[in-house]
């Protein structure tokens, strides 16, 4: 039997989410398919515009009989307030449909609705805050790709939707339709929910080339002690040179960069493999595994043990 799947807009919606339902489609596609049917709805029907013009055609939100509704976001969501209406049919909908969800800055609509009331979600990072202070009752984790808390769903801003869609395939479907998927979509399988919206690369900036190539080196031979020296080759300049030009581009040392990035693949590991601790320090260049804890709770806060145990609760959470 299919499953229903009810995409809720608001006026205003982002265009970007629409990418969401491809996810979906393309599962429609597979051999053992049609899996899901996709509708778009909004609170009165009709064709509804996008913030940047590009319009859908939308149903009237009446029915509730949903497997899962997901609920797009807009722009600038900071002093917009859904109609009544709206809000209702989103709870009386949320309350029977197995799992709901927001994407990007509609878990600004889902906290406006009371969903989202003790329980932990996320939204784009550059307006998490905002969304921890206008509905403190919600648990705000803004450094998540999405959480899966029981049967509310969040994701991060823009390209989270489709690890937010993949991670529900995987669920309904299995690992290897969700893996066929990311495959045509040419996207990375999959991003799992605990990983950080930024990258420690991105975060860096480096200005020119050859420090750049310098941390490339660098994530590519993490299990390697990486000296000063070695970095400096790596990016043709005298280590003199490399520890000075490297400064002032990143605002870092060399050997607090290079544990930034072992820091970020081992917590990738981390979420994604069932390898020990100890497995993950060697493998990412930490000399021991109290090393990395050191590292951790710099970066994080938090242990990798406790990491790894909030990896699992959401896969948990996925499976089930």
């Amino acid at each position: 039997m299919k499953r229903r799947i009810g995409f809720l807009f608001p006026p205003g919606f982002q265009a970007l989410d629409l990418m969401a339902a491809t996810v979906f489609e393309i599962a429609n596609n597979m051999d053992s398919g049609p899996h899901y049917e996709l509708t778009m709805l909004s609170e009165q029907g009709g064709v509804l515009a996008s913030s940047s013009g590009v319009g859908v055609f939308t149903e009237a939100a009446e029915r509730h009989d949903y497997d899962t509704l997901i609920v797009g976001g807009t722009m600038q969501p900071l002093g917009l307030h859904s109609t009544p209406g709206f809000l209702a049919f989103l709870r009386e909908a949320s309350k029977r449909s197995r799992r709901t969800a927001s994407i990007c800055t509609g878990a600004f609509i889902l906290a406006e609705a009371g969903l989202l009331d003790g329980r932990r979600a996320t939204t784009h990072w550059a307006l998490a805050r905002d969304l921890q202070r206008a509905y403190p009752k919600t648990r705000v984790e803004e450094d998540r790709i999405f959480i899966n808390d029981g049967r509310i769903w969040t994701s991060a801003g823009m390209t989270a939707c489709i690890d937010l869609c993949l991670a529900m395939v995987e669920s309904d479907l299995g690992r290897d339709a969700s893996k066929h998927i990311a495959r045509q979509m040419v996207v990375y399988h999959r991003r799992s929910g605990g990983q950080s919206q930024f990258s420690a690369l991105l975060e860096l900036e480096p200005k020119s080339d050859r420090i750049q190539q310098a941390l490339s080196y660098a994530k590519r031979h993490l299990r390697k002690p990486l000296s000063v020296d070695e970095l400096a080759g790596a990016a043709n300049l005298s280590t003199r040179q490399f520890s000075r030009s490297f400064r002032l581009e990143t605002g870092q040392s060399p050997a607090r960069a290079v544990e930034v990035l072992r820091v970020e693949a081992a917590r990738a590991m981390i979420e994604s493999s069932n390898h020990s601790i100890d497995v993950v320090a060697r493998e990412t260049g930490f000399s021991d595994p109290e090393r990395m804890r050191r590292a951790f709770l710099r970066a994080y806060g938090q242990p990798p043990q406790a990491i790894k145990r909030a990896a699992r609760e959401q896969a948990s959470g996925i499976e089930h």
